[in-house]
């Protein structure tokens, strides 16, 4: 996939193109009374991003059961969503999310994965004056528009993704803080602001930036990065990642053998087993990571949400973009909810706009750019399993372990 500042320009004018053709989703699929609300969205489940597009797709589907077995959204009309795979690409999201308006007549919409395909996605529903409530897009370019429909149901946006872990590394005691840091990094618009919000807390804290790398996507061999960190002597290795390349370079890091003091990956260690099969369980031990939920926390609805996602898909583990897709799909039913109806979408924009949501990742509020004004949590692997360390209100643990601990070769 080519940086997204190559294709983005192109993508948005394509998107304001085929948009204005399509009309506003006051008149969408309007249907009488009893018949099915369709909600549209496009998801990555093929390609690059399919991992998580086919767990944000599971999300989606957790929320429209259960929201049908209560009898429905609004005036007891059930849900019906409708589904696209956009196959992890820039131009058939756009192709997608115009189809889904103007063909398919949804009624309402929900976000896909990621920043690069939200970004030109939300163009188009802004173009149509439609709800875009995305569940995974956090890039600060995403809220630079000026957009009115656009809202991102996590916590923060990717510049503040690791804010809570950043202030805990500047405050730990002198003897445990590290002194400096490394940042490989991924070309991506959610890895990168990451990144370098953690570097700049940090910074102001004293802890010195001993290496910065950006890498693109194809990227598949980490030994030079790996020997370029070591080299850096770095305490702290903060990796901007999504999955591949976060396994990538934890085993390149494993084979020189270079185990730094503290180790915090982007999205990869949220993964579950997944993250734990890609380096060896015994390597995960005190991996750090941020994280929109857990399954143990005793947020509105949460236990509901976990109970039935193993019902339907079974297995132990409730992947994270499941549950991110399903806040969304909350945040947009609360909007509809409150406004008693689907058909004024700029009255659903306005009241989310003003109010805070219940969600099971807590508590979403919004400015007027739809960027989320909350925190993160912090996630850590101890004794082999995936755990929520920080806030203290939130933690499954008594306290993060200071120190990155892998007990073998990761391959």
């Amino acid at each position: 996939m080519r940086p997204l500042k190559v294709l983005l320009p192109g993508l948005l004018a394509v998107a304001a193109l085929v948009g204005a053709g399509c009309g506003s989703g006051n008149d969408n699929g309007g249907g009488g009374s009893g018949s099915p609300i369709k909600v549209g969205a496009s998801l990555p489940l093929t390609g690059d991003f399919s991992e998580p597009g086919k767990a944000a797709k599971q999300g989606y589907q957790v929320w429209q059961a259960i929201v049908n077995e209560k009898g429905g959204l609004v005036d007891g009309r059930k849900v019906k969503m409708v589904i696209k795979d956009d196959a992890s690409n820039q131009n058939t999201i756009v192709a997608d999310y115009n189809a889904l308006i103007s063909k398919d007549k949804v009624n309402l919409l929900l976000g896909t994965f990621s920043s690069l395909l939200n970004l030109p996605a939300s163009s188009v529903a802004e173009r149509n004056r439609m709800l875009y409530v995305e569940p995974a897009g956090g890039s600060p370019e995403m809220f630079s528009r000026g957009f009115k429909y656009l809202f991102f149901a996590q916590q923060a946006t990717a510049d503040h993704q690791g804010d809570v872990f950043a202030d805990y590394v500047k405050n730990l005691p002198a003897n445990e803080r590290p002194k400096t840091a490394a940042y490989p990094t991924l070309d991506d618009p959610f890895a990168q602001p990451t990144s370098q919000g953690i570097e700049k807390v940090l910074k102001a804290g004293g802890i010195k930036t001993v290496y910065r790398k950006t890498y693109t996507i194809d990227q598949k061999n980490f030994d030079s990065i790996a020997n370029s960190v070591k080299a850096s002597g770095a305490d702290l290795v903060v990796h901007g990642a999504t999955f591949e390349d976060g396994v990538g370079l934890v085993r390149a890091l494993l084979k020189i053998g270079y185990t730094p003091k503290m180790l915090y990956q982007t999205t990869a260690p949220s993964l579950g087993d997944q993250y734990a099969k890609g380096i060896g369980k015994e390597n995960t031990e005190g991996v750090f990571y941020a994280v929109s939920h857990s399954a143990k926390a005793k947020t509105p609805g949460n236990e509901q949400f976990v109970a039935k996602y193993k019902e339907m898909f079974g297995g132990t583990e409730v992947p994270e973009d499941a549950a991110d897709a399903y806040a969304a799909a909350q945040v947009l039913q609360a909007a509809v909810k409150a406004i008693g109806g689907i058909d004024d979408q700029a009255k659903l924009a306005d009241w989310l706009h003003k109010n805070k949501v219940d969600t099971i990742l807590g508590p979403l509020n919004w400015d007027q750019a739809g960027r989320p004004q909350g925190k993160f949590l912090v996630g850590q692997w101890q004794n082999g399993a995936p755990e929520i360390v920080l806030p203290d209100a939130a933690a499954t643990v008594d306290s993060p372990e200071p120190q990155w601990k892998p007990g073998g070769s990761g391959t």
